[in-house]
């Protein structure tokens, strides 16, 4: 076990963190759950959200005989529900391949949906107790400052580089803590802004502490400049309290998710609310404008509200629209903007997820509703 190994081991047992859902127990299918929905989502956010999921589908394969639209009602708010979709298709192909269980063999594996590399080796490591690597965001953050790496992560270059130190500095012993241990540290010492240097068990070493370059290191993915799509989005609603929603198809972004129906411009939205619900002369009230950020574009969605919509042949014959209640729309998959948008139509709503803080995704502001998210989510 090198120097670095065995200080950030001595710090895990004082300060680390012992008591995260996930840990107990610690199987391997709880830790895949927890590392897939610890992808681009905080700790904080992600407890509530794996105490509902883990209750609802206990075991792989209870994930795997659920519908999807169970597995994305669940996640839904999370974001990022391509993840969640392979968490669904890499169950099933584990009830089919493997017996039901994750594979230990490592190979097998980081071959299934949505796992790789990275989310392999924690699995093994935190579950079997293998020596195995990991790389995750936090751990980039952390032995690239350590080490001074300087360049952007996502380079192949500097990726490979982080991976040959990760190897290097993994023990033998104690592995599933030491895993636990560099994760903690990136998360609540050496995090990305306002580094708590101080606290850290490598700052005598640290090459980017000893040259003040923690603001400089890791460096930022170059920037770019987004392109904007403007599209209209239609709130139907009837006499009932229901609202008319669209499953989206299986490419593009939200794939599977439920969502309003949706329309380039506001004259093709008028002939759709005609078309769908016998809206042609009724003239609908616009919304706030919804603005939401994807890794590849930023999207631009104006609302028009229609209130006295009625159910016609086109609705009864198409498989993917259906008229939702307030009650519904809690056992769907509904992206965390559109379902926020309802929710201030009716305060009744289910709430977007297990808890009353924002969601990953975003939290609406006076007037203009803003959310982030990745264009695979």
């Amino acid at each position: 076990m090198d120097d670095f190994a065995r200080k950030l081991l001595r710090w895990f047992d004082r300060h680390g963190r012992h008591d995260l859902p996930w840990q107990h127990p610690r199987t391997p299918y709880r830790v895949w759950i927890s590392e897939v929905m610890l992808q681009q989502t905080q700790v904080a956010t992600v407890i509530p959200y794996f105490k509902r999921f883990t209750a609802a589908l206990p075991d792989l394969p209870a994930l795997a005989a659920a519908s999807e639209d169970r597995v994305l009602a669940l996640w839904s708010g999370l974001g990022y529900y391509r993840r969640a979709r392979h968490l669904h298709a890499a169950a099933r192909l584990c009830v089919e391949r493997h017996g039901g269980e994750l594979p230990r063999d490592f190979d097998a594996l980081a071959a299934l949906p949505g796992i790789g590399r990275s989310t392999a080796g924690a699995i093994l490591a935190l579950a079997h107790g293998e020596r195995r690597a990991i790389l995750d965001g936090n751990v980039r953050r952390v032995l690239a400052r350590f080490h001074g790496i300087r360049g952007w992560p996502g380079e192949r270059a500097v990726e490979n580089r982080l991976w040959k130190l990760a190897e290097r500095h993994t023990p033998a012993a104690r592995v599933a803590d030491y895993t636990q241990a560099i994760m903690d540290l990136g998360a609540t010492t050496c995090t990305r802004s306002r580094p708590r240097c101080e606290h850290c068990p490598q700052a005598r070493e640290c090459v980017a502490h000893a040259q003040s370059l923690t603001a400089e290191i890791p460096q930022r993915r170059p920037a770019r400049m987004l392109p904007e799509k403007h599209v209209v989005w239609l709130v139907l609603g009837d006499a009932h309290g229901r609202v008319l929603l669209t499953r989206r198809g299986s490419q593009g972004v939200w794939p599977g998710l439920w969502s309003l129906p949706e329309a380039p411009d506001r004259a093709s939205a008028i002939r759709t609310a005609a078309r769908l619900a016998g809206l042609g002369r009724v003239r609908p009230s616009a919304l706030p404008m919804v603005r939401h950020g994807f890794t590849h574009f930023r999207l631009h969605a104006l609302p028009l509200h229609w209130c006295a919509a009625r159910g016609g042949h086109a609705i009864a014959d198409a498989p993917d629209l259906r008229w939702c209640t307030p009650e519904d729309l809690g056992a769907l998959g509904i992206p965390a903007p559109v379902r926020e948008l309802l929710s201030t139509l009716n305060r009744d709503l289910p709430a977007p997820g297990p808890s009353s803080r924002p969601s990953a995704e975003g939290t609406a502001r006076t007037g203009v509703r803003r959310h982030r998210t990745a264009s695979t989510a």
